[in-house]
């Protein structure tokens, strides 16, 4: 199967359980006022898209591979023609990075299959 047959499908919205995730995550990154600012303007803001290879770029995050079983789920997920949640993002304009607050799996599973693919997000 090619990379470009496979077409990937997505939640017109990220799930609920994904701000408890970003909210955990981000808070091994910032304060409790932070966080909770950052994820009401998440839950608020549009839904937009991304390619995955500019996403992987502007967070310097190395790409997990396939042998991670988060990723392989996903893979399969994507595979099957289950939907995948959209991911969650923050720009840390102090560090010049982008935070992948929820769906670091997620984009690392569509990058292997394909890196030009479109991934549907929220990003503050």
């Amino acid at each position: 199967m090619s990379k470009k047959q496979l077409a990937i499908q997505w939640l017109d919205k990220p799930a609920k359980h994904d701000y408890v995730a970003a909210e955990s995550y981000l808070s091994l990154l910032f304060d409790p006022a932070t966080v909770s600012r950052i994820v009401k303007k998440l839950r608020r803001s549009p839904m937009c898209e991304f390619k995955a290879k500019d996403l992987l770029r502007a967070s310097t995050l190395s790409r997990l591979g396939v042998s991670n079983s988060h990723v392989e789920r996903d893979r399969e997920k994507i595979i099957k023609g289950e939907a995948l949640s959209p991911i969650l993002l923050v720009r840390d304009s102090k560090n010049d990075k982008l935070v992948i607050a929820d769906g670091y799996h997620r984009l690392c599973a569509v990058y292997s299959l394909d890196e030009d693919a479109t991934i549907p997000s929220k990003i503050v």
